[in-house]
């Protein structure tokens, strides 16, 4: 057999597991050492085993149950919900206010925890039924808690990030960095959006009443201490670390405890959340572990047989396509993946292809692991267009389970298109201005 061949047949085998309902792990890993003991026989059982037994001597894992874990504790303890009060009260009195207070919660939250999923959690049980219960457009503001949510797997500390950094041995300081001012440019773009949307129809965002925001201003400034201990957290976590005070798992033991003594601060600790927390964390640090796991037995056997340099030379060589053309068609795959797959999901199947392949090609940015920082934010920006894109989008389902019940699922359908066409604009400034991304980590690094 042909390395293309054997390349097509184990992603074609991968595929056809995971139609028929076979876990993500699984699929990946049983494809990887049943072709190389079709390959090499008993003996080739040495090459899966091996990379992956790498993972337990990778010392950033100890990073993900450290972040998933500070995750559930703010929002067990209600850190988001007085954050919401305090950005009501502040935004009330803008047309459009709340969707914009949201928005803020939205990326304050991403900055705190690194899960799409957390975020949306908050949206949608605290800041849809408050707005609307103030008459603002249902299908505006579903909209907007599924965007920002989206915010969380770009803006550090990104899991996502920290998972693509261990699959493709790049610094996760730097991916979370040059995942800054994208995040920040996304964010400021669902801001503009809401603002103008608000003000060119006044009846999709009602002014808030003054019965509900009169208050003297001493107790305006008191509602702005909701935000200390956010801002501390992320400081401790962070800023500690991008200034090289810690290293990145003591980064994430920091602000672990950060997140323990805040629950215990504001009286919303207990041993009963504390198992709840442990059971949730367990659950999703498996499951990651499981699956990068599967990804490194995987790629090891791919790159074995030669077939990434096979790929590169079917793309480049004989279709003839430019290194540009071959970024697009992956952003485009990413997309369709992203219909079915979740982010985790689409990384470890694609990344013995895709992630060798991208270092090679030359974009003009300089080095190959440039490039790879580089279409790391690439990917994490397509993640989130797949997390909301019809008809099988990740977020479309949490968002219908979690939301009020006189939201349809074609309500959330109509809803996220605008926010579609920001990020694919994101996407388009972010390739053709590459330094949107690489900016501030080679500005930290020299």
């Amino acid at each position: 057999m042909s390395p293309e061949l054997i390349a097509l047949t184990m992603f074609g085998t991968t595929m056809l597991l995971l139609l028929t309902g076979q876990r993500v792990f699984g699929a990946i890993g049983c494809v990887g050492a049943g072709m190389v003991l079709l390959l090499y026989g008993n003996g080739g059982i040495e090459i899966p085993f091996s990379a992956a037994f790498k993972l337990f001597n990778w010392f950033p894992m100890l990073t993900l149950p450290l972040f998933i874990y500070m995750g559930y504790v703010l929002s067990e303890a209600g850190i988001a919900e007085d954050l919401y009060k305090m950005l009501h009260v502040w935004f009330g009195r803008v047309r459009g206010g709340l969707a914009v207070g949201t928005i803020f919660l939205m990326v304050i939250i991403s900055a705190m925890n690194g899960l799409s999923v957390a975020g949306m959690a908050i949206g949608a049980t605290i800041a849809l039924p408050e707005m609307l219960r103030r008459g603002y457009d249902k299908v505006l503001i579903t909209g907007v808690v599924q965007g920002g949510s989206s915010l969380g797997i770009l803006v550090p500390p990104s899991i996502v990030m920290v998972l693509y950094g261990m699959i493709a041995r790049q610094p996760v300081s730097q991916l979370w960095l040059a995942g800054v001012i994208p995040g920040l440019m996304m964010a400021a773009m669902f801001v503009i959006y809401v603002l103008l949307r608000a003000k060119a129809n006044p009846s999709l965002a009602p002014l808030v009443s003054d019965e509900e925001l009169n208050m003297p201003f001493s107790e305006k400034l008191a509602l702005l201490r909701a935000g200390i201990i956010p801002f501390l957290i992320f400081f401790a976590m962070t800023g500690l670390f991008i200034m090289g005070v810690t290293s990145l798992v003591e980064s994430s033991a920091v602000g672990a405890t950060a997140a323990t003594l805040a629950a215990i601060f504001k009286g919303r600790f207990s041993w009963k959340m504390m198992h709840e927390i442990a059971r949730k964390t367990l659950g999703v640090s498996s499951m990651f572990l499981w699956l990068i796991l599967a990804a490194l037995a995987f790629g090891a056997v791919f790159d074995g047989i030669g077939a990434v340099r096979a790929i590169e030379n079917l793309f480049i060589n004989r279709w003839e396509l430019s290194p540009w053309q071959i970024i697009i068609m992956m952003q485009v795959s990413f997309v369709v993946m992203g219909m079915f797959l979740d982010d985790t999901a689409m990384l470890v199947i694609v990344a013995p292809l895709y992630i060798p392949l991208v270092k090679t090609l030359d974009l003009g940015l300089g080095s190959g692991n440039t490039n790879l920082i580089w279409f790391g934010v690439l990917y994490t920006m397509t993640c989130q267009i797949a997390y909301i894109t019809p008809p099988f989008g990740y977020n479309l389902f949490l968002m219908r389970s979690m939301a009020p019940k006189d939201i349809t699922l074609p309500d959330i359908y109509r809803s996220i298109w605008p926010f579609v066409l920001m990020m694919t604009f994101s996407i388009a400034l972010v390739m053709l201005f590459p330094q949107i991304a690489l900016w501030l980590p080679e500005a930290m690094r020299n």
